[in-house]
């Protein structure tokens, strides 16, 4: 009895089998990192930058700053053909450069929601600078190109 007893006990003392870890499947060959669109984009918090001279110094300051508040929805150089969407903004600033006011002065047919991103990107890039040595009114427009990613550049910056 005790023979059947310890022999029991010894196929109990294992417990039970240890998972086997296997490894995660390797990516398949070209397969690459996920889409810029499917990451969360980066926004980038500026300084308040020194005040303008002149209404097209803070404009010309105003497009670099809106590519550099947005490094991962925005680029520079030559936009492609044909563009996504073209939205256009009036900018109305306070004296300290804040944003006041926006209007839509031009609405794209297609993709409607570049508007509000456009919007947003001149929120997040302000303040652009003390204005109250400029005369008024304190406004500037601006010109978004939007190319398929859903990346805009000012089109000040296309000159």
């Amino acid at each position: 009895m005790a023979a059947l007893l310890s022999l029991a006990l010894a196929g109990c003392a294992g417990g039970p089998p240890a998972p086997v870890a296997t490894p995660a499947p390797a990516p398949a060959a070209g397969a690459s990192a996920p889409p810029a669109a499917a990451r969360a984009p980066r926004y980038v918090k500026l300084p308040p930058p020194p005040a303008a001279r002149n209404w097209d110094e803070l404009k010309l300051n105003a497009a670099r700053r809106l590519v550099a508040a947005h490094p991962d929805t925005s680029y520079v150089g030559t936009p492609p053909e044909p563009l996504l969407a073209i939205p256009v903004l009036e900018v109305e600033l306070n004296a300290d450069g804040s944003v006041r006011r926006i209007e839509v002065v031009r609405e794209p047919r297609e993709v409607k929601k570049t508007i509000q991103m456009a919007i947003d990107a001149v929120h997040r890039a302000a303040p652009y600078g003390d204005v109250s040595k400029l005369p008024r009114p304190w406004r500037f427009v601006e010109v978004f190109l939007f190319d398929d990613d859903l990346r805009f550049m000012p089109a000040t910056l296309d000159r």
